[in-house]
């Protein structure tokens, strides 16, 4: 029992004193308190609504989840902003009778991150991925849901990591 109060102590002061502003990754210290992710207009050629706004609220929930940064609506120390610059749904591969078996729905974003208190952080990037899906299938409800939510949570971890993880 004895022992048992020291180790206790122990890992609470080594807790305790450890604690610094780091994200989740186990990266380099993130040198802010702030973010802000302002809305991302969609550009594509084809559009589809909503996708935007979701996308944004999408990027600000993996930012919070992994980071103890706070999100503030203006004056961040951290900025993201960017645009929706294609929403294409391609065919992919053909049956016998040379109709579409799979499409591909891609979406690629444009996002430029700035990073007030370190400027050589900063960056102008396209990210970009895709969901395959059965041809005789509508890309509508559930299955555009489960399209947007594979293609923007590989998207938003991209950015998390281009912008603070540094992978």
């Amino acid at each position: 029992m004895k022992y048992f109060k020291i180790i206790l102590v122990l890992s609470i002061s080594l807790l305790l004193n450890s604690c610094g502003i780091y994200n989740m990754t186990g990266s380099q210290p993130i040198n802010a308190k702030t973010f802000q992710v302002n809305y991302f207009q969609n550009n594509a050629p084809l559009v589809e609504p909503g996708i935007e706004r979701t996308f944004t609220l999408e990027l600000q929930d993996i930012i919070q989840s992994q980071t103890n940064l706070n999100l503030v609506s203006q004056g961040g120390e951290l900025i993201y902003e960017g645009e929706i610059t294609d929403y294409r749904i391609t065919p992919m591969t053909a049956t016998a009778d040379q109709r579409a078996a799979q499409n591909r729905l891609t979406i690629t974003i444009l996002v430029r991150f700035t990073n007030r208190n370190k400027e050589e952080d900063d960056f102008e990037k396209r990210f970009s991925f895709y969901y395959d899906f059965d041809a005789n299938q509508q890309l509508v409800g559930s299955q555009l849901t489960t399209a947007l939510d594979v293609i923007f949570e590989r998207i938003t971890q991209d950015v998390f990591n281009e912008s603070l993880a540094k992978w």
